[in-house]
């Protein structure tokens, strides 16, 4: 049976997650070296240690039956939750955030193996539910098995981690045929959140000029009588849908939620986020309002990328990671040092990586005929491919700071198992897709 597991794993998958792995290690090394060639840092013999582990659990999953975590699904999902909690409370504080959990000389960000727990328990109760045709309280419970950790994760504070749960839930929701409708409020509902939020500082540092409009955004009495008179409108909206059945009452009833949720969650996230994360948006819109501030990275970033040109600057060769002009360069801007001495085709190479990676997932979901299976590789979809958009926007200024790393290249143990578990389950999943 081993043998014969083995000659079918997904091989274009796990190439893939190889040669990112090692281009990881590679340009990890290469972000550890000064302009005077100094060698300063050993993360990558600590990632090549994390890979090596990682690449083992991947395989060693892939012949455990990916079935037996389905009716463990919740007792996981529970237990992940424990080191989630004590983080909060007790863990170590790094850049203003207490992410970590300190075991003797090694950190652990539990909130990335929690991606994985909220994937299984997500696809098992989808899977569940498959035939109830009622798309709300499918997408009600949805939201309450991903909300529970992602508020944990935003206290922390994380808003980057935690945006990432919102992707899964939005993939995994829309490949479980939910409404829509369900689906696109919380899209709305997140983009007018941004917009609100960022508004009252994009008038002080970019507009710098004052509208009374904008300036009671941060008004909670003006914010409470703004929801109190839209509440208003709901509730009509709502009886008259259900009086005259009109779909102009459903879709103002609609409208109204998104705004009042919207005015909520955006005044507080003002209250949880900290000055620094909000500055990362400021610069997202324009970077030279603080350019040796929280404009540096991006504006850092962006020089070393256009550097590398078309075929790069030459492996070890990179001016902007070896005078150590780009802070946390072995991390959330490993893709920037990859681009300046690997250049445009190198960049492309990653690109291609990662699509062949989502379309090996998205081939795994189309042919098994498990729906609890499928649902866990729509989550991992949603997983990857949102690290990838974010991560490699940001680092090209088309995407805000969020301090999300590039799955299998940035450094971090944490990130590195956590994706490798994910794998492991796909090939387990592969290797199965066609048992019921």
């Amino acid at each position: 049976m081993r043998i014969n597991s083995i000659l079918k794993l997904d091989y274009f998958l796990l190439l893939s997650v190889i040669i990112l792995l090692v281009m990881g290690i590679l340009f990890i090394y290469s972000s550890g070296i000064t302009s005077a060639g100094v060698q300063v840092s050993e993360e990558y013999i600590r990632q090549i240690i994390w890979a090596s582990i990682g690449l083992s659990v991947a395989v060693g999953l892939a012949f455990v039956d990916y079935r037996r975590f389905y009716n463990l699904s919740l007792y996981i999902y529970l237990i992940s939750l424990l080191p989630l909690l004590y983080t909060l409370l007790f863990g170590r504080l790094v850049q203003n955030a207490t992410r970590w959990l300190r075991i003797g000389s090694v950190g652990i960000q539990a909130s990335e193996f929690v991606k994985i727990t909220v994937i299984i328990l997500l696809a098992r109760y989808l899977a569940d539910t498959e035939r109830n045709e009622n798309s709300f309280s499918r997408f009600i419970v949805s939201c309450v098995i991903v909300f529970i950790p992602m508020g944990i994760v935003l206290v922390q504070p994380d808003l980057g981690t935690s945006l990432v749960y919102i992707a899964i839930l939005m993939t995994m929701t829309f490949a479980a045929g939910i409404s829509l409708r369900y689906v696109a409020f919380m899209v709305l509902c997140l983009g007018l959140t941004g917009v609100l939020l960022v508004l009252p500082f994009w008038q002080i540092y970019i507009l710098q000029k004052t509208l009374p409009v904008i300036s009671s955004l941060t008004n909670p009495k003006i914010i409470m009588l703004a929801v109190a008179f839209i509440l208003v409108i709901a509730a009509i909206a709502i009886f008259g849908y259900l009086k005259y059945k009109r779909k102009y009452f459903y879709w103002l009833g609609y409208s109204s939620a998104i705004i009042i949720i919207s005015l909520i969650t955006s005044y507080a996230a003002r209250l949880i986020l900290k000055e620094y994360q909000i500055m990362r948006l400021i610069v997202f819109i324009d970077p030279n309002v603080d350019p040796r501030g929280a404009g540096w990275n991006i504006i850092q970033s962006i020089t070393a990328i256009g550097a590398g040109g078309l075929t790069g600057r030459g492996y070890l060769q990179g001016t902007q990671s070896h005078y150590r002009f780009l802070p946390e360069q072995s991390t959330d801007f490993i893709f920037s040092i990859f681009s300046e001495e690997a250049g445009f085709l190198g960049g492309l190479l990653v690109f291609v990586l990662f699509f062949v990676i989502c379309q090996r997932l998205l081939v795994t979901m189309k042919n098994t005929a498990d729906p609890f299976a499928k649902y866990i590789c729509a989550g991992l979809v949603g997983m990857i491919s949102f690290h990838f958009i974010i991560n490699v926007g940001m680092t090209m200024g088309i995407m805000p700071i969020t301090g999300i790393p590039l799955l299998f290249m940035s450094y971090g143990g944490s990130a590195v198992l956590a994706v490798m578990i994910g794998i492991g389950l796909n090939l387990s999943i592969y290797i199965r897709r066609h048992n019921r």
